[in-house]
């Protein structure tokens, strides 16, 4: 099958299976409002999605971008809202509507498909670096605040938190990390998507000194060994282009983009 046929194949699947439930598994609450699914998580967060918004033109989608924002607007525990675009999406004017409403656009990431077994290949790790997953709440934190450095993001508590209560309910997320001079120095979650073949990649992030050295790589190989030990033969991840590259060259495919759209309560 070629390249073309895996992308096509993958995008109908992706839209099938990780546009639902699969998309949100830690919200509090999700609201219907005719295609969109309005979210609320942890910490005043929300966000929206959907499978896809139908035969909408400009108009339609104008006034489902007002609703949304208005019924964000009339929660008072949110503070903030990501509205999750994706590039392939029949939405004439979503760009502009956005705008308009007070959303500012983000930069675009690449949505990787591929099969697990190809990223399942072992990778050879630097003398004095080892791989671990984590479940005590010490390391759990430990690796929030590694990621939220890497990430150039003030250390807070909220994903760390997060990540404690999707533990706690024991829907299957793995916590990997890699380790070296006794501190973390690359860290990313596995998240099986119940109910599909499907598992994501989530949260890579590696300290830059450690960086080029094959461990971001060696992570993700672990994982999707993983993801294999649960049954699940299809990885999914939405990838900056810092690591796009290196999920190509472990044999995911770039099927479409998404691009989240930020409101902020004033």
């Amino acid at each position: 099958m070629s390249q073309t046929e895996d992308r096509a194949r993958f995008l109908v699947a992706y839209d099938q299976n990780l546009r639902t439930d699969a998309e949100t598994p830690s919200a509090l609450k999700v609201t219907q409002h005719g295609p969109l699914r309005l979210v609320t998580f942890m910490k005043g967060r929300g966000f929206v999605t959907y499978q896809d918004l139908g035969d909408v033109d400009s108009s339609s989608v104008r006034r489902l971008v007002a609703e949304a924002t208005a019924y964000y607007v009339a929660e008072p525990g949110i503070n903030r809202v990501e509205w999750k675009t994706r590039g392939h999406d029949h939405a004439p004017g979503l760009h502009q509507a956005l705008l308009e409403s007070g959303f500012v656009q983000d930069e675009p990431e690449s949505i990787m498909i591929g099969e697990a077994m190809a990223l399942s290949a072992p990778v050879p790790l630097p003398d004095g670096v080892s791989l671990r997953q984590v479940a005590d709440e010490a390391d759990v934190r430990a690796m929030s605040a590694m990621q939220d450095e890497v990430f150039g993001e003030p250390v807070s508590d909220e994903m760390a938190d997060a990540l404690l209560r999707r533990l706690s309910l024991g829907d299957g997320m793995q916590l990997w990390v890699a380790e070296a001079e006794g501190q973390m120095v690359s860290a990313g979650r596995l998240e099986p998507v119940p109910g599909t073949s499907f598992a994501g990649i989530w949260g890579g992030a590696t300290r830059e000194e450690w960086r080029g050295r094959g461990i971001y790589r060696a992570l993700t190989a672990r994982r999707a060994q993983a993801a294999l030990e649960l049954g699940k033969t299809l990885i999914h991840s939405d990838s900056t282009e810092f690591s796009r590259p290196i999920l190509e060259r472990s044999g995911l495919l770039k099927v479409s983009t998404t691009t989240p759209y930020r409101w902020v309560r004033d």
